[in-house]
């Protein structure tokens, strides 16, 4: 009986260990899912807002883009909202456009978000997970930059401050 145990335990081990050694081959082998290169043109994409107003980045060509990635359930991604609603305020005349896209969530979630911080700016859901997957997304928020020509000129992974918000959308305004 005892034998019979330590052979099954040898198994499951032995099954662990080759798990866990597949799992971080397969991570620091694994080639960059991303195509957005800086100073690449913009992967193109068509999402619809909470409206229903589709939007297709291509249609930008002639404004900046300030291309925001994020989930109601990221704290950062909360704490920067209303930084970029305020600047957008700013920028919607100067030829930047906003464009957030949601990781996939549900649109209860995302209209409640939205709701309670009185967002202004077009707000999309990528659903079936096709943009994140254009763009490479990992962590969140991030943020890209696009110019008037669709051209990525920087992108920016974490929290975002006022100040930054307001710098980004300097260097993308045409």
């Amino acid at each position: 009986m005892k034998k019979k145990r330590l052979i099954a335990r040898t198994i499951i081990l032995l099954v662990l260990v080759l798990a866990v050694g597949y799992t971080l081959y397969a991570n620091l082998t694994k080639e960059d899912d991303s195509t957005v290169e800086i100073g690449k043109e913009a992967p193109d994409f068509v999402l619809s807002d909470r409206e229903g107003n589709k939007h297709q980045l291509s249609d930008y060509k002639g404004k900046g883009v300030f291309l925001n990635f994020w989930a109601t359930w990221c704290g950062p991604c909360e704490r920067e909202m209303p930084h970029i609603d305020n600047q957008y305020k700013q920028f919607k005349d100067k030829r930047v456009e906003v464009l957030t896209v949601d990781v996939g969530e549900s649109k209860i979630a995302v209209d409640k978000f939205v709701e309670r911080h009185n967002l202004t700016f077009p707000v999309m859901i990528d659903e079936d997970g096709q943009v994140q997957a254009a763009y490479g997304i990992g962590q969140l928020p991030i943020t890209f930059l696009i110019d008037e020509e669709g051209k990525v000129v920087r992108s920016y992974t974490g929290e975002l401050t006022e100040d930054k918000v307001k710098r980004f959308m300097e260097e993308i305004k045409p």
